[in-house]
């Protein structure tokens, strides 16, 4: 996609959020609430599961609210949260433990942040992504591109929240970067 035509895509907009297209740069704070990240910046303890530790849960939803907001402070736009590992060689976990990881740090980011903030959960399954919704997350972000679940793209239509659709490269044959996206993304 050429510049002239990225700068003609019409707005997004949704519950009260508005996205222009080509106007500016928009940025997005990551926030992993994991054990092992692909960039090493994961809020959980190594070895640590589930947030079941009301403790260990308090102390790394203080951290990822401290952490978004420098990220807002600094100019995000978006602050996307996700619980599981994407790095290579990570194991999945169930969808109950991602649960348990997101939920907590997405109230309080809700709570914590400008309302003109906009939370995006990032996973591949829907029902994490409607209960994050539920707590006040404005968007998806999905590593699959609408792939790994069927109910994902129904989900964000039912919602009409917008989706970040992620080109996930995993068995997928690669040639080259540019044309492996679209052809992944078509």
């Amino acid at each position: 996609m050429s510049i002239a035509a990225a700068t003609t895509l019409p707005p997004t907009i949704w519950d009260g959020y508005h996205l222009e297209w080509g106007q500016r740069t928009y940025v997005m704070g990551i926030i992993n609430v994991t054990p092992d990240s692909f960039a090493g910046d994961g809020l959980l303890p190594a070895g640590t599961g589930a947030l079941r530790d009301p403790a260990v849960r308090d102390q790394v939803v203080q951290r990822a609210v401290a952490q978004a907001q420098q990220f807002v402070a600094e100019g995000a736009t978006f602050i996307d949260v996700g619980g599981e590992s994407t790095r290579p060689g990570a194991s999945p976990i169930s969808p109950a433990e991602e649960l348990e990881r997101v939920l907590p740090v997405i109230r309080a980011l809700r709570a914590a942040l400008p309302a003109e903030t906009i939370i995006s959960i990032d996973t591949y399954r829907a029902e994490v992504a409607r209960q994050a919704l539920e707590a006040g997350a404005n968007l998806i972000n999905d590593i699959w591109g609408l792939r790994a679940d069927p109910e994902m793209a129904a989900l964000a239509a039912e919602r009409g929240v917008p989706v970040v659709l992620m080109a996930n490269m995993r068995g997928f044959q690669k040639r080259e970067i540019v044309s492996d996206v679209l052809r992944f993304l078509a």
